[in-house]
């Protein structure tokens, strides 16, 4: 499964640590703009609206960052475990190119592209 040089794997290992620290620091920082809207606040009806849309979309962003974070964990555990650059699915090696791009990614493309098939 190790198709990765030590080299490969000492970088990948840093992008994985660089980007979990990176995406604690934006989470952390984004949590005042994902709190609700006060609606006795005075501003007008259309503010108000865009207050909502803008702490709606930093929500979904937030979890799209935790979803992320929680995927570079995971690649970390494997680093441990001695099985990063695996594909979690079927076992193929996710390749250097993919993981270069995309540090904390599980699958390697065609499992990836099933499952974005499947829904």
């Amino acid at each position: 499964m190790d198709a990765l040089t030590d080299e490969q794997r000492a970088c990948l290992r840093l992008s994985l640590v660089a980007l979990e620290r990176e995406l604690e620091r934006v989470h952390e920082a984004s949590a005042d703009g994902a709190a609700p809207v006060e609606l006795d606040q005075p501003i007008g009806r259309i503010s108000r609206m865009d207050a909502i849309q803008q702490q709606r979309m930093l929500q979904a962003n937030r979890a799209a960052m935790q979803r992320r974070l929680q995927l570079a964990r995971a690649a970390l555990r494997r680093f441990d475990e001695d099985e990063y650059g695996g594909c979690v699915a079927c076992g193929e090696d996710v390749g250097f190119r993919r993981l270069e791009a995309q540090p904390e990614a599980p699958l390697c493309i065609a499992c990836q592209s099933r499952s974005e098939q499947r829904g």
